[in-house]
């Protein structure tokens, strides 16, 4: 078994945006935990996931 280096900062990991429909409604969410406002529009919801930016 090969050793690890953990000496470098901790590994976060990547957010991941997708969009999810509820009945008429399309909506962008986040591995994060986040979830855009519910759209008509499935463009103007995979523009608010293109630009969530997650909080540093």
């Amino acid at each position: 078994m090969s050793e690890q280096d953990t000496s470098g900062p901790p590994l976060t990991s990547p957010h991941t945006t997708s969009t999810v429909e509820r009945g008429s409604f399309c909506l962008a969410r986040c591995t994060c935990g986040w979830s855009g406002p519910a759209r008509r529009s499935r463009d103007r919801a995979r523009t608010d996931a293109a630009t969530h930016k997650p909080a540093d």
